[in-house]
């Protein structure tokens, strides 16, 4: 019988089925990465001579990054580097001066004083100088180098002036950086700004373009061959007493990633290494420890399953670590419950005890805030605040954006026919027996004002908006574009001790005004009720208040008449410094001119505009701060201002 082609079965494959065709897409990609991430813990190296790095296909230094280390043994001084690569013009325009002011804050160097900035051949860099010189340049490097044992280095300065000699050797361009050292912490390092432009050398003047390898490995390297170099190898002594530290740490140790290398499907199996015998005996006491956290199960006598979160949770509980040592040193004895929730659930209220930088390379500030509910918070702030505006001992309040404000709230209340009247929100509160209504009504002004430049709400003439039915959706809706997530408002930059018998308008006066978020009877709440006792006694001298039987009664319009002594006192020694004649402001009055400077006053902070012949002083806000020297016109009301950029004067 002959067969024929055409009567055979044939299979006509289809595409793989599922749920979806990026569903396969991502369980494939899911399963490249497992493959790869087991190839990278098993040891592999990239094919190429030796097994070295594969170079990077741009920029300067990759001959040096697959070079750099290679002799170096496992006896070597460790060094860690961590870098940033910053465009200027997205980091914004103040990013440059804020970074190059932290480096050199106080409190950084052997002896707590404010830290020097030092260059390649200059004990006193000028920063100022340094941030004009590279005012054209595209981006800038930032690094932070830690040598692990920088403590015994006589030299910290002279060790990094050699460190970027061979750099710029390896760069092969002249480099133009400065430096601080900073001794602030467990471990001395150096904070090492680098302009992004070429010096001497090949490619003079064009964009300094580092290649990502020797970012990433070369730097370190060089780093840790010239620490061996200074300091000598390490000993093997040195190496067991640091792992013998490791193995209780609750934090990610060297001998956690060891574990991570040495394990196969999150699986480690201590008898694949059976020579050494001292790692083996510190990695079966590290799974021990781990055991007890409940990040590791054991399998049988020589196997342990890893928990998939284990690196994670040990990261996390290593920066919780940092932060209760870096509260109970803010608070120097006193005791408090420590909160470090990372968006707090309500408002706190508080004084800055200390502040620094969580994140060094990105500019991400915290504050510790004693707060009046008598407990002590972290807050870590968004990227971009201004350390320097949070002077410690200062008020603050953080919020989280999110949510229905109480004041949008009280304005979508009184709006009647979709307009919202000061006029009608005064009267209320004088209805209700509010003690200051007018700066009441001025707290609700400045949100409608911010609302309005977001064409939230629409001003109609003086006093009145136009409220739009969907408000409260708009209002929170424009919080979460215009802002980060937490929010943090200084109240006062004066102590409470400094605001009992100042002359202005104290945050204390708001407390006893109205401000109803209740004090602890513990704590800083405590020394706050004690404040503002010592606060209304100094009221009964300056007339504002008066003892009727148990209770002390206040004057009417009391923030709005310390307000206004305080900036005749301070409009009088302006006239007397300038020549020019000062121009009080009355509500509903206008002012006209150049926004020279701002001054910080117990009342707040002030922008004063001069029209050439007068100054008037008027309730700053961030958004005047970019038409500094440039004209501005601003209307005032109470407490509250609306502001006009780039109008010119009329006649």
């Amino acid at each position: 019988m002959v067969s024929r082609d055409d009567d055979r079965f044939r299979v006509k494959s289809g595409a793989p089925k599922g749920d979806s065709g990026a569903g396969n897409g991502q369980r494939a990609q899911r399963f490249v990465s497992q493959v790869l991430k087991q190839v990278s813990k098993s040891g592999a190296k990239a094919s190429g001579l030796g097994g070295a790095r594969p170079a990077s296909t741009f920029g300067r230094g990759r001959v040096a990054a697959g070079r750099a280390g290679q002799t170096l043994a496992v006896t070597a001084r460790r060094v860690v580097i961590k870098s940033r690569y910053v465009v200027l013009k997205k980091a914004g325009a103040k990013s440059a001066s804020t970074h190059l002011r932290y480096i050199e804050r106080d409190g950084v160097t052997r002896d707590g004083q404010r830290g020097q900035a030092y260059g390649l051949e200059t004990d006193t860099a000028d920063l100022k100088a340094f941030e004009e010189r590279g005012k054209g340049d595209r981006h800038q490097f930032r690094f932070i180098v830690s040598v692990e044992d920088a403590g015994e280095l006589e030299d910290l300065r002279g060790y990094t002036r050699e460190f970027m000699q061979r750099m710029a050797t390896d760069l092969e361009t002249q480099l133009d950086w400065v430096a601080v050292d900073h001794w602030d912490t467990d471990n001395p390092h150096t904070h090492i700004v680098l302009r992004g432009r070429a010096g001497e050398g090949r490619g003079k003047g064009q964009d300094l373009v580092i290649a990502p390898d020797y970012m990433a490995h070369g730097m370190r390297m060089r780093a840790s061959e010239l620490a061996t170099e200074w300091l000598g190898p390490r000993t093997e002594l040195d190496i067991r007493q640091g792992l013998l530290r490791e193995v209780e740490q609750e934090r990610l140790t060297s001998l956690d990633r060891a574990l991570q290398r040495q394990a196969t499907v999150d699986i480690v199996d201590l008898t694949q290494q059976p020579n050494d015998r001292q790692r083996q005996t510190l990695l079966r006491a590290r799974l021990q420890r781990l055991e007890a956290m409940e990040l590791a199960g054991r399998i049988d006598a020589n196997q342990w399953r890893l928990s998939s979160n284990m690196e994670q949770t040990l990261t996390t509980m290593g920066e919780r670590g940092d932060i209760l040592r870096t509260m109970h040193k803010a608070l120097k004895g006193q005791q408090r419950d420590f909160v470090l929730e990372t968006e707090p659930a309500t408002p706190i209220i508080g004084r800055i005890t200390a502040k620094g930088l969580a994140d060094k390379l990105n500019d991400r500030g915290y504050l510790v805030v004693d707060g009046i509910d008598g407990r002590a918070h972290y807050v870590r702030l968004p990227v971009g605040v201004d350390l320097a505006e949070l002077p410690v001992g200062g008020i603050v309040e953080v919020k989280v954006t999110g949510g229905e404000r109480a004041v949008d709230r009280n304005i979508a209340g009184i709006v009647r026919e979709g307009l919202y009247r000061t006029v009608d929100h005064l009267a209320l509160f004088r209805q209700e027996g509010a003690t200051d209504p007018q700066t009441s009504v001025d707290v609700h002004v400045r949100r409608l004002e911010a609302l309005r430049r977001s064409r939230v709400v629409e001003r109609m003439a003086d006093g009145v908006w136009r409220v739009p039915a969907d408000f409260s959706s708009r209002a929170q809706a424009h919080d979460v574009q215009r802002a980060a997530r937490i929010t943090v408002e200084l109240r006062s930059h004066l102590s409470i001790e400094h605001q009992v018998r100042v002359q202005g308008a104290t945050w204390l006066d708001q407390k006893m005004a109205g401000d109803a978020m209740e004090l602890s009877p513990l704590g800083f709440g405590a020394q706050v009720r004690d404040a503002l006792q010592d606060r209304m006694g100094f009221l009964m001298e300056q007339g504002l208040a008066e003892r009727r039987g148990s209770r002390v009664v206040l004057a009417r319009n009391l923030l709005s008449t310390l307000r206004d002594r305080e900036l005749t006192e301070v409009g009088k020694a302006i006239q007397n410094e300038t020549g020019l004649i000062h121009r009080p402001l009355r509500d509903g009055g206008r002012a006209d001119g150049v926004y020279r400077r701002s001054v910080q006053l117990a009342s707040g902070r002030f922008a004063m505009l001069d029209d050439g012949i007068g100054f008037s002083l008027v309730p700053w806000r961030p958004v005047v701060e970019q038409w500094l020297g440039r004209q501005v016109a601003a209307v005032v009301r109470g407490s509250s201002v609306s502001w006009d950029m780039g109008r010119q004067r009329g006649r």
